[in-house]
């Protein structure tokens, strides 16, 4: 566990750890932020700094397999999106929190959409930051306008857990092991150029450094994540009412526009935010634009 970070341990009901961090302002309206695929949970002053002006105690955990969160057993089948709605609740049971607000960036988008279809007496409002659509979404080319390293990690995901798991090791955990001076580099296609621009900085070093983590139990995290991501989600997104923002930018080769027009399309009620000019990373600017709208969605 990294000794610079004081993360706080929840137990599961099922004997599993995960490693959970806050931040923002500590007596704000919670908002759980659910970060991407891969990702663990890392001190971040841009996001915690806008939540802390927002009003909000921001609240992220690493997702099982990454970082110090212990993985799923498999006892019960492959994990599913609905899944990481149950560890998001125990969490804040720990935490004292009974309403809150989420929101989700890419990989995180459907666990921030699946608290707002499952939670709705406690979760006031959602927002999709590039979130993934389902892949089984009527009429969503899931593939369409994607780089070719995601094609290609997708393709080995639904060979199965093995094939999957020896594909991320030869051709996935060197990326996460990359330091940030080198990753624009290893990403290739999948850094538009004003995703490029963006990796930069602070948002750079915060995902160099999240990529780091998640791979701290080597590629165990990733492919559970992986396999999710192309599997069912486990819950009725038309259930959906609570509101919801959805953010996605038309220059993201990570999860495409279509995913945004999709979801804003079919989850009911949604407002659409789509933007001709960013893209998957350079979205993640826009955090405290984002942030003062999920209040607005929330009637805060």
């Amino acid at each position: 566990m990294d000794e610079h970070v004081d993360y706080l341990e929840v137990t599961t009901d099922d004997g599993r750890v995960l490693e959970v961090l806050t931040g923002g302002d500590p007596d704000g309206l919670a908002w759980l932020y659910h970060s991407g695929s891969p990702s663990a949970a890392v001190p971040f002053a841009r996001f915690e700094d806008a939540a802390r002006r927002q009003g909000l105690r921001m609240i992220t955990y690493s997702r099982p397999g990454y970082g110090g969160s212990s993985p799923y057993s498999w006892e019960d089948g492959a994990p599913r999106v609905v899944d990481d709605v149950a560890d998001s609740m125990t969490i804040l049971e720990q935490l004292g929190v009974e309403e809150f607000v989420t929101l989700g960036w890419s990989g995180g988008g459907p666990r921030a959409l699946a608290c707002g279809a499952l939670l709705p007496d406690r979760c006031l409002a959602v927002a999709t930051l590039a979130g993934v659509g389902p892949k089984d979404g009527q009429g969503l080319d899931w593939f369409a306008g994607m780089a070719p390293e995601n094609r290609a990690e997708y393709a080995a995901a639904v060979q199965g857990p093995d094939a999957y798991a020896a594909y991320l090791t030869e051709d996935f955990l060197p990326i996460l092991q990359t330091p940030l001076a080198e990753l624009v580099g290893a990403m290739g296609g999948l850094l538009t150029p004003v995703d490029a621009a963006a990796f930069t900085d602070d948002l750079g070093d915060y995902l160099a450094r999240s990529l780091q983590r998640a791979g701290a139990q080597g590629v165990r995290g990733v492919r559970d994540d992986g396999l999710v991501a192309t599997a069912p989600w486990g819950f009725d997104l038309q259930s959906t009412r609570v509101p919801v923002g959805v953010w996605q930018g038309r220059q993201d080769a990570m999860v495409p526009f279509a995913h945004g027009e999709w979801l804003a399309a079919h989850v009911p009620g949604a407002e659409p935010h789509l933007f001709d000019e960013d893209g998957h990373i350079s979205l993640a600017v826009r955090i405290e634009e984002i942030l003062a709208d999920l209040k607005v969605l929330a009637g805060r």
